[in-house]
């Protein structure tokens, strides 16, 4: 029997039992779909990730110490001085920019409502140093080297809890902060990490809230590469060692801080989660296998007599090997097609839905590399599933399986 006949043979096998060969490729359908729609949506929750992270990535923050110092020694500001050391390219010579900012608490008026909020003086580079978007209307206009602008942009909860969550119907609104009166000139997207906030130029913050002439409570320094951070982190903290006269760590009052290692956990998990849902349809497979197996040696004992006439014309044992093992890798594949169709259509659904329901996650997209080794995987479940039955079959002897009943 050649290659051709015995996918025949095999076809018509299965063919005669329709129903139970669907239902023994259930297992590999769902395994193969499972294995395809949750590396679909693992990659999406690491790139909505990143998409928040963005830049912390590669940031180093500089705050002031909270607290006694050991020896209770004086806790000095952070300043413009230390910002501008910091930019000497030959003492940091992996940051790439540097920005300063102020903030405190102020209340907020608009109409009757009232709500405290955290109140931010930013420099005009703020939307990409934080990595945040407008919702609606414009940000700031460059102040840096002109007058105090009273303009303001509102976080997500202010304009939820004032302007009824509608970031339009906040645009050119009259508000009060802290008493001095602003136009709201655009609102940000929410992030869950600042959203009851409010931002106004540098200036502005300094002139008319919190009246620091040179302190600010922040310094972001970033790079380029991310693999530098903790180089650029220990540039920082020299820099800031030799302006604030610092020789003893222990005394150091300001705090150089990076995200590095939580953002390493955490990618870490999200690739865990996703190898975790992988492993889902990786264990349906298996009990697929399983099922294969198993309906396969039914398959074999119910047709000894038809092994034992086949081998009495002159069928070989390769022959019957070939024809068990070509019908079990013929359910897997069949299974593992069925699969990869429907796990690709229910991720094109997904990817449909996602943007209605979760506007910032990022659409879900099969992946072709994964459907192309859940496939072939399908089909190694096949061949290994199948082996055992089709040797079986292939050592029946001819006498032995006429004679059987």
């Amino acid at each position: 029997m050649n290659l051709w006949e015995g996918f025949r043979a095999a076809l018509r096998a299965l063919r005669a039992n329709k129903l139970r060969s669907g239902l023994t490729t259930l297992g590999v359908v769902i395994g193969v779909a499972a294995v395809i729609l949750g590396v679909a949506l693992g990659t999406t929750l690491e790139a909505y990730y990143y998409q928040l992270v963005g830049p912390l990535v590669r940031q180093v923050m500089v705050t002031k110490t909270t607290g006694q110092l050991a020896g209770a020694a004086q806790v000095q500001d952070i300043t413009e001085n230390d910002a501008r050391a910091l930019r000497n390219q030959a003492k940091v010579p992996h940051a790439v920019s540097v920005s300063t900012l102020v903030k405190g608490g102020a209340t907020l008026d608009a109409g009757a409502g009232q709500r405290r909020v955290t109140a931010m003086g930013v420099p005009d580079d703020y939307l990409t140093v934080a990595n945040r978007k407008l919702a609606a209307g414009r940000f700031l206009a460059p102040t840096e080297a002109g007058p105090a602008v009273r303009e303001i942009v509102l976080g997500a909860t202010p304009v939820e809890e004032l302007f009824g969550g509608n970031p339009n119907t906040a645009l050119g609104q009259r508000v009060r902060l802290a008493g001095t009166p602003f136009t709201v000139v655009g609102t940000i997207t929410a992030n869950g990490l600042e959203d009851d906030t409010v931002i106004v130029p540098k200036r502005t913050a300094r002139s008319h809230l919190f009246g620091k002439d040179n302190a600010v409570d922040q310094i972001v320094v970033e790079t380029s590469d991310l693999t530098m951070v903790r180089q650029l982190s220990d540039e920082v903290t020299a820099v800031l060692d030799n302006q604030h006269n610092i020789t003893n760590p222990s005394r150091r009052d300001f705090e150089v801080l990076n995200f590095q290692y939580e953002i390493e956990q955490d990618i870490k998990f999200l690739t865990g989660l996703r190898a975790a849902i992988a492993t889902i349809g990786a264990i349906s497979l298996l009990v697929g296998a399983i099922g294969i197996a198993n309906i396969m040696l039914v398959s074999v004992a119910e047709r000894i007599k038809e092994i034992g006439i086949r081998k009495a014309v002159g069928a070989t044992r390769g022959a019957v090997l070939r024809q068990f093992l070509t019908e079990s890798v013929m359910l897997t594949a069949t299974g593992g097609l069925t699969g990869v169709v429907l796990g690709v259509a229910v991720t094109e659904v997904a990817a449909l839905l996602i943007p209605h329901a979760l506007p910032d996650l990022p659409s879900p997209a099969a992946s072709p590399t994964w459907s192309l080794i859940a496939f072939a995987v399908s089909v190694l479940v096949g061949i290994l599933a199948g082996g055992y039955p089709a040797y079986r079959a292939a050592r029946l002897h001819p006498l032995d399986a006429l004679r059987h009943q």
